[in-house]
């Protein structure tokens, strides 16, 4: 039996008109008595041949001719990857603290035959397909990878109506604010008692597969941040000069602004993780360092549909941060000044040179001439409002943020928690919760970064985070850390566990010589007097019950 899964890794695309056929065919030449091995050679020449219908197929064709002409199809509506002689030109603003595999993966974007150009934003660092802080504008079409996972990713800063010294006076009111209005943690959602409400969830969720699917799990975390590099935090907000923009007006001066860094959560990344597999499954020729830079041409059905979904999750992304001002301001009871946003992590239809280009900003911010956007640092640093040059060489791009120059797994192998908080401490800044992976010095200097890219924007006032709200440490680990700890916890229980039946077994020789000497003092049971084992590890629990580990988070 060859099973979808089977058809998938030989290179048929994952479109329904083709897997039933494809499956029909496969299975009935092996029934006649076809070898498996030889059925699936011809199956995987199919799926990855330019012209499908003029492929050698033998005994076999009559049988592989219709699944043949329906691939045919299907790649004649769809660009096919071919090598092409000169790369598009892509400029960088990165310096040398950028790897070398990020300048890689922006060189191979721009071998596509898609590709017009791309720029290196400053900050960027390694990714899956193009490089985070990459840009690549392309010809109809677009690439879920260049997106990025978190679609529609995004910032927002909203300038309170309230005097900055309060910030100081009544901290804990602020801090109160961020830990009563917000949630985070990998599928932090609120209660159904507390589920916030906007109008994007009245919009039509059935539009795609995964839209459909994630209504309830967007309904959940509407207005929630998850984990990772997203924050929520109150700062100094300092205006040099006066900002008068048509999205933005203040006096110069010193203001309490709350800042916040999220995307559309679990619903966003299930579109990104559908849209991602039918785009590899439908180009099956591209070459291992591509492969997740394929793309859906917005002519085809499934461009389209990821292109809806796109926009659905940008407008879900922003309810997000909308609703998360709204909720911790009502808290407070006071108003707004203003407030800027801007997305990092999608895809626009954008004009140069007279053609209409698809301009994909993964970890990147929109930067066309006088369009405001957010540049923040860390948790310890600044985070900057900015104003674009509209700089085309750049694709009217700027950075995301300060960039990271330490995995996340290096962080937590060499970084102290002890280190972190003297850092924070130093600054003035308080943590409410985070983890050492999103310390400050995982990230590159904010100050060369913003610096770097001075003909791409002009900054117009300085936020100083103060009180810090993120994922605990619980809530972002990966996987490959929650593992050890727990393979270690396990070990250290069942070693108690062993401990504990050799002290029982001591206590009940010691019960029968003292039951010897003296008959009349009841001997005391090791069931009776042994207490409950907890061995914590980071929050987790392993409860030692008779022969067997409960395990519970805490």
């Amino acid at each position: 039996m060859i099973d979808l899964k089977t058809l998938y890794e030989l290179g048929i695309p994952r479109l329904p008109e083709l897997t039933g056929p494809a499956m029909k065919a496969a299975n009935k030449a092996v029934s006649n008595g076809a070898k498996p091995a030889a059925v699936k050679a011809l199956v995987s020449a199919l799926a990855h041949s330019e012209s499908p219908t003029e492929e050698p197929m033998g005994e076999l064709k009559q049988l592989f001719m219709p699944l043949a002409k329906l691939l045919a199809k299907a790649r004649a509506e769809h660009t096919f990857y071919t090598e092409r002689e000169t790369p598009a030109p892509w400029k960088s603003w990165a310096k040398g603290d950028v790897e070398n595999a990020a300048f890689e993966q922006m060189a191979n974007a721009c071998r596509l035959p898609i590709a017009v150009g791309g720029a290196l934003m400053p900050d960027a660092h390694t990714g899956y397909g193009l490089p985070i802080g990459g840009v690549l504008a392309v010809r109809n079409a677009v690439i879920p990878y260049a997106v990025g996972v978190d679609i529609a990713c995004r910032m927002r800063i909203t300038i309170l109506d309230l005097p900055y010294e309060k910030l100081e006076t009544e901290s804990d009111r602020f801090a109160e604010a961020l830990e009563a209005e917000t949630r985070f943690g990998v599928g932090a959602e609120f209660s159904k008692g507390e589920r916030r409400d906007h109008p994007v969830m009245h919009r039509d969720w059935s539009i795609t597969p995964p839209t459909k699917q994630q209504y309830g799990r967007a309904l959940a975390q509407l207005g929630t941040s998850g984990a990772g590099n997203h924050f929520v935090e109150f700062g100094k907000l300092s205006v040099a000069q006066d900002i008068d923009e048509p999205t933005l007006k203040l006096k110069a001066g010193v203001y309490i602004a709350l800042l916040s860094h999220s995307g559309s959560r679990g619903a966003g990344s299930a579109v990104a993780d559908y849209y991602s597999e039918v785009a590899r499954s439908l180009h099956p020729e591209l070459p291992d360092e591509l492969r997740h830079l394929a793309w859906l041409d917005l002519d085809t059905k499934e461009g389209k549909e990821y292109w809806n979904a796109m926009q659905l999750m940008g407008d879900y992304a922003s309810a997000n941060h909308e609703l998360i001002h709204e909720h911790v301001l009502k808290h407070l009871g006071v108003g707004s000044l203003g407030f800027v946003e801007n997305h990092h992590n999608f895809a626009w239809k954008e004009t140069y040179n007279g053609e209409e280009l698809i301009v994909h900003r993964k970890g990147a911010t929109p930067a066309g001439e006088g369009v405001l956007g957010i540049i923040p640092g860390s948790m310890g640093t600044p985070g900057y409002i900015v104003r674009g040059k509209g700089n085309e060489a750049s694709f009217r791009s700027c950075s995301h943020g300060a960039g990271r120059a330490m995995s996340r797994k290096a962080a937590f192998k060499t970084l102290k928690h002890e280190k972190m908080a003297e850092i924070l401490e130093s600054c003035g800044i308080r943590l409410l919760s985070g983890s050492i992976d999103e310390s400050p010095e995982v990230y590159k200097d904010i100050g060369n970064v913003i610096a770097s890219q001075g003909d791409l924007i002009d900054t117009l006032a300085e936020f100083d985070p103060k009180i810090v709200k993120m994922a605990p440490e619980e809530g972002s680990r990966p996987r490959w850390v929650k593992k050890k700890e727990a393979k270690a916890a396990e070990k250290a229980a069942k070693a108690a566990l062993e401990a504990g039946k050799t002290d029982k077994k001591n206590e009940v020789v010691t019960a029968e010589k003292v039951t010897e000497k003296a008959p009349d003092t009841p001997a005391e049971t090791a069931s009776d007097t042994e207490p409950e084992v907890v061995y914590e590890v980071v929050g987790i629990h392993f409860h030692v019950v008779n022969d067997c580990n409960d395990e519970c988070k805490g």
